[in-house]
């Protein structure tokens, strides 16, 4: 059993909490001691109360997804003995309300472009086999109700 930590801090300052014109970013701060600036998304609380240019809720569950099907795709590829030169995800995450009309992400999409490099080179099939299997063990995929799909973008020539 494994306890992960996150220390989130917003300080209000001046600003006019009650009035509801109060920024909300803030800071993330994680047990490596790695510090990422975070805000509501612009697309849920406008600018200038949001940051654009802080990581928002939504786009951390997005990247969340998306690192550890990378982890375990990667950990799958070494043991195959598929020597990995390049991991390139563009994930996407779309909110919708469900059938209780509440927002959620609903679907998020990894999209894995995977350069391999050396003798041993998947085929189509091996590498959606391998992505199948980083799916099933991700912990975070494991977690969540949300649909993950994986639409990998290949690299690779299609094998026999």
């Amino acid at each position: 059993m494994s306890e992960y930590t996150a220390e989130i801090l917003w300080l209000r300052g001046e600003q006019d909490f009650l009035g509801n014109r109060y920024s909300r970013r803030h800071l993330l701060r994680f047990d490596g001691g790695v510090e990422i600036p975070g805000s509501s998304s612009p697309h849920v609380v406008p600018v200038p109360m949001s940051d654009p240019f802080a990581v928002d809720p939504e786009e951390a569950f997005v990247s969340s997804l998306a690192s550890c099907h990378m982890l375990w795709f990667l950990s799958i590829a070494a043991k195959r003995r598929y020597c990995v030169d390049r991991y390139f995800d563009a994930a996407t995450g779309l909110m919708e309300k469900n059938e209780a009309g509440k927002l959620v992400i609903s679907v998020v999409t990894l999209r894995p472009e995977v350069q391999f490099s050396g003798a041993s080179v998947p085929t189509r099939a091996q590498l959606d086999q391998m992505h199948h299997q980083a799916h099933d063990e991700c912990f975070i995929a494991n977690s969540v109700r949300t649909e993950v799909r994986c639409v990998p973008i290949y690299t690779v020539p299609e094998g026999p």
